[in-house]
Parts: structure tokens; C-alpha cells; sequence
């Protein structure tokens, strides 16, 4: 399995009325380029906001370390946000 990060453009008609194009980072683990495409496109958050893809990378390797993924029971995401702008 492979670690996708796909970048999703929308337009937004409640925040200024669909004029400017939103951009969201979603990441996805799939065995192949076109499944990760596949999967993203069943994500609510991706169809409520009718998302199209703008771009996306596989990521292997992050300042000199392998990222190894592990399959485990829970299949739900954890995906901790950091409030930078506190720190």
C-alpha cells in the first residue's frame, strides 16, 4: 500500500458565492495510483463540496526516512491538527 496526498480544488457557494477556488489536502492509502483517485472520489468531504482534483503525490520517503505503512484493525483516520499559530 501506498501513501497518496491528493489536492482538491472546489468552489464553495456559501463562502463568496463560488467566485474563488478552495483548496484542501486529503490523504488517501491505496495500492495503485488509479484506486487512490477512485477512493478519494467516495469521500463525503469530496463529494458534498463537488471536488475535482488538482494534483497528487505519492509519498515514500520524508527527510531521509521510509514511511513503512502497517495495516491495523481500526479503519478509521487520525490525523492530529497542530495549532501552529498558538505555539
Amino acid at each position: 500500500m501506498k501513501l497518496y496526498l491528493i489536492h482538491c480544488g472546489f468552489y464553495d457557494e456559501e463562502i463568496s458565492d463560488a467566485i474563488y477556488e478552495f483548496h484542501i489536502n486529503l490523504p488517501v492509502v491505496a495500492a495503485s495510483l488509479e484506486e487512490a483517485k477512485s477512493k478519494v472520489r467516495q469521500n463525503t468531504i469530496f463529494q458534498k463540496k463537488k471536488m475535482h482534483i488538482d494534483g497528487i503525490q505519492e509519498i515514500s520517503q520524508v527527510d531521509g526516512f521510509r514511511l513503512d505503512l502497517a495495516a491495523i484493525d481500526d479503519k478509521s483516520s487520525h490525523i492530529h491538527n497542530i495549532p501552529f499559530r498558538d505555539l
